[in-house]
């Protein structure tokens, strides 16, 4: 059963086509991944969905309605949390949960149910009286998304959720995300940290407004991406990717962290090539191993074959 169905959607600002004509569907209980670098078209694809911008062209039903005709009931049954974690700082905890459960219809009994499992939650129970700025980004980030799901919908969309968050709160936060798709709850989550994506049942990457790429990690790895990934610890990084990319069996080259991966041609067998060429330029190697394909280097190699096409 699909839960969201985009047909042709399209938004234009002016000359400045931030969305080109897309269309996927979304189950129901999956966790949907839609991924891209700033810019290339997330928030504002979601913001359509959501009911707070219309389309220039085309329309998706998102839980059964138009987001061009019914975009007030597509409002009322989903779930949204956005970058800024759309909570107000100057609100305690309760005054917010309260806030968000009224805006959703909830009251009495119903509401103080639901107030106990954010608390829950967000690990805040015996702290409704803290003002919100002043809590970690980790539990406001939980609290945020407590709020977002007070009244139950069927689905939650997750705009940039993790953005400037420790690691290990993010972890933490995938967890719950976790937790709600296995109530059946579809979440719609669109991020720029690529590693997130593993979690994700499915995956839509996207680049200056178009849709590039779809598939689980696993088939994106196997079915966009068939060449070799070699990653490569040495002394100068940035200078060693100079050095590599003048060579024919080098078809791409990125910074991982402090080291670097390439890209090599089928024909590429001998690693200690590698060595000698950076040896040559007085770049010390420390480690060269092949390696398992990330998503990463699946989108950058997207993004240089589409530059090639163009």
């Amino acid at each position: 059963m699909k839960s969201i169905e985009v047909k042709s959607l399209s938004k234009t600002f002016g000359e400045f086509k931030a969305v080109d004509d897309i269309s996927f569907d979304v189950k129901q209980g999956e966790i949907f991944g839609f991924l891209g670098a700033n810019g290339a078209g997330k928030s504002t694809t979601i913001r359509m969905l959501c009911g707070i911008i219309g389309p220039t062209k085309g329309d998706a039903l998102v839980g059964g309605y138009s987001i061009m005709n019914e975009s007030e009931k597509v409002k009322e049954n989903i779930g949204y949390m956005s970058q800024r974690f759309s909570l107000y700082n100057d609100l305690t905890v309760e005054e917010n949960i309260n806030f968000f459960g009224g805006i959703y219809g909830l009251a009495d009994k119903e509401l103080n149910e639901r107030k106990k499992w954010v608390l829950k939650t967000a690990n805040l129970i015996g702290k409704e009286k803290l003002l919100t700025e002043s809590l970690p980004g980790g539990i406001k980030q939980r609290l945020a998304l407590g709020t977002a799901v007070i009244h139950r919908p069927k689905i939650v969309f997750l705009d940039e959720p993790t953005s400037g968050v420790d690691p290990i709160s993010r972890r933490g936060f995938w967890e719950l995300i976790n937790d709600l798709a296995d109530e059946g709850i579809t979440v719609f989550v669109t991020t720029h940290y690529l590693e997130e994506a593993e979690f994700c049942n499915n995956i839509i990457l996207i680049n200056a407004g178009k849709l590039i790429a779809e598939g689980s990690s696993k088939e994106l790895k196997e079915n966009y991406l068939n060449s070799s990934i070699y990653e490569i610890e040495c002394s100068n990084p940035v200078l060693a990717m100079e050095v590599l990319e003048t060579k024919n069996f080098v078809n791409e080259t990125s910074i991982f962290g402090n080291n670097i991966h390439i890209n090599v041609a089928d024909s590429f067998k001998n690693k200690e090539l590698i060595s000698e060429l950076l040896n040559g330029k007085e770049i010390s190697v420390n480690k060269i191993q092949k390696i398992v394909p990330t998503l990463e280097d699946v989108f950058i190699h997207l993004l240089e074959e589409g530059k090639h096409v163009s």
